[in-house]
């Protein structure tokens, strides 16, 4: 596993951002999440300004590892490439901008979206180790994601969509699932409204869940 890989395995969770105003938010935010114990964030191109947003966490935060979301160019590639982004996610599964972010001159992880044997069976003949399955609990949630592991246990997987403190626990419980990506702790809400301190509690109930979920698997 590569060493993005395994940073997002021992985090166990990671948000999923999107940022309207991110000069006024990136930075704060960024510092939420670590002072509750989650060094990582993805970024969504969902949002204009991702990559300036990746820029100002990274700024804010050196030891922050950033990544970027809802991927869906080579362009969006390159802009986060030079943001500093460490990762690229993708809704679903591009061979064209997989391959694109495996080339020497880019060399980013790239995560995309996979919910199907065709899907996995392309990731696998691809040579990639972590997938995103998204959306998470529309397309089979954790049973799926078990049923799909028997063919392919070569994966580690990522889901995302429909993740919360209530079922987080049940996700990471499972030896097939590397991390789960989640945006209850960092709704338009608490971003909006500076809840910096809400976001942090959230971040920390979230890794104690991981670590109990870890122990005792």
């Amino acid at each position: 596993m590569s060493t993005v890989n395994q940073r997002i395995s021992e985090i166990g969770i990671v948000p999923v951002i999107k940022l309207s105003n991110p000069v006024r938010d990136a930075a704060p935010l960024a510092k939420a999440l670590c002072a509750g114990g989650v060094p990582v964030a993805e970024v969504t191109f969902r949002a204009a300004g991702a990559d300036t947003a990746i820029r100002l966490m990274k700024e804010a935060c050196p030891e922050m590892l950033v990544g970027t979301g809802t991927v869906l160019t080579t362009e969006q590639i390159d802009r986060a490439i030079a943001a500093g982004a460490e990762f690229i996610v993708t809704p679903g599964l591009d061979p064209e901008l997989v391959v694109y972010a495996q080339r020497e001159d880019k060399n980013i992880p790239i995560f995309p979206g996979c919910t199907t044997p065709t899907d996995y069976h392309t990731a696998y003949k691809l040579g990639l180790e972590v997938l995103k399955f998204f959306p998470a609990e529309q397309s089979g949630g954790l049973a799926k994601i078990k049923a799909m592991s028997a063919p392919f246990p070569m994966f580690k997987v990522m889901p995302t969509g429909g993740i919360s403190l209530k079922n987080l626990k049940e996700y990471l419980s499972s030896s097939a699932i590397c991390a789960c990506g989640g945006s209850y702790m960092v709704t338009a809400d608490l971003i909006e409204n500076g809840k910096w301190d809400e976001i942090t509690d959230l971040c920390k109930k979230s890794r104690e869940i991981v670590k109990e979920a870890r122990s005792n698997g």
